[in-house]
């Protein structure tokens, strides 16, 4: 059986939505273009929470009021 952080490391569109209220359909989109980390095994997504907590960070704007 996986351990609890490796369960927890992947997430499903639909988890990912839940967190990051970001809409699946948006997800798709910004899959397409190719500008959030994401893995595809046959039909299936899964987002690599650390990868995405990078890209936050990354995509992250400083010193607006």
């Amino acid at each position: 059986m996986l351990n609890t952080e490796v369960q927890n490391r992947w997430l499903s569109p639909k988890d990912f939505e839940n967190i990051f209220k970001i809409k699946q359909s948006t997800q798709a989109k910004m899959r397409m273009n190719k500008t959030i980390p994401f893995s595809k095994i046959g039909k299936f997504i899964r987002y690599d929470i650390f990868e995405i907590n990078k890209w936050f960070e990354k995509h992250k704007v400083i010193g607006i009021n």
